[in-house]
């Protein structure tokens, strides 16, 4: 039995990458959650519900009544391991990222979020980067789906002065399903138009380039290190894997390191990252 830590941010990850990661690994591994301060943490609402990604979202009574939510939300499997995920110990009592200490731990899983409300917290905190720094340093395996393998990119190991995905092939969440996310969410929630975008471009630079995909590829060695699929079924965005079904996903090996793109590849991720401990 290995020990997994699981860092997420207080509010916004995304729920089918945490749930049902946690669903695999727990059934033969203990898993410890960390937040900022200690706190229970909270998934995207959004994500979980569906509620308030329609048009009509706003209007007084009709909150519940979901369309495009219901295509959009966790599917039935992720909300079903959300819902035990609720109650399970470890996710009630985390520590705190500044008491993680990696000689506790076998590995680290990254979920994702693209919620930028929660999801910075995440994304930009030194902390934890100098966790997923340690982490590579000691050859432990590493998993990193969606927004998570940002986090990775972004950790810059000192001796190096790069990142620790430089010398590395990895995916993350590519830019066809971000902008497709994004542009949709810009009509049917038009008053959050960016709910889908954790950063937006600022003025003179082209579209896409703060999106997962353009800055991790920044922080490889070769572009080409960046791998996507040419699977119609895999990169159409609207097929999601099962634990009996991976046609669907997309994961890429790396050693001990393990990355996929969404949370439709999320239970082949999570046991293809349970192989590693």
């Amino acid at each position: 039995m290995a020990t997994v830590l699981i860092p997420v941010p207080a509010r916004d990850s995304d729920p089918s990458e945490v749930a049902v990661s946690w669903a695999v690994l727990s059934r033969d591994h203990t898993v410890v959650f960390a937040t900022p301060g200690g706190e229970q943490a909270a998934c995207d609402e959004l994500m979980v519900t569906g509620e308030g990604l329609d048009p009509w979202s706003r209007v007084p009574g009709l909150k519940k009544l979901t369309a495009l939510g219901r295509v959009l939300r966790a599917d039935e499997a992720a909300r079903d391991a959300h819902r035990a995920l609720l109650a399970d110990p470890a996710w009630r009592t985390p520590i705190r990222w500044d008491e993680v200490e990696l000689d506790d731990f076998d590995g680290v899983l990254l979920p994702g979020g693209h919620r930028a409300r929660g999801m910075r917290e995440d994304l930009e905190s030194p902390l934890l980067q100098e966790t997923v720094v340690d982490a590579f340093r000691r050859d432990l395996p590493v998993g990193a789906i969606c927004h998570g393998v940002l986090l990775a990119a972004r950790s810059i190991d000192p001796d190096t002065g790069r990142s620790v995905l430089h010398g590395r092939t990895t995916t993350a969440l590519t830019w066809r399903l971000e902008r497709t996310a994004w542009r949709l969410a810009r009509r049917t929630r038009f008053w959050d138009p960016g709910y889908y975008r954790t950063y937006l471009e600022e003025p003179g630079q082209p579209e896409g380039y703060l999106s997962v995909q353009q800055e991790v590829t920044r922080a490889l060695a070769r572009p080409e290190d960046f791998l996507d699929t040419a699977d119609r079924v895999q990169a159409s965005g609207r097929a999601r894997d099962r634990l009996d079904d991976a046609r669907p996903a997309f994961v890429v090996e790396d050693g001990n390191y393990v990355s996929a793109r969404w949370p439709g590849d999320v239970h082949t991720f999570a046991k293809a990252f349970a192989q590693r401990l």
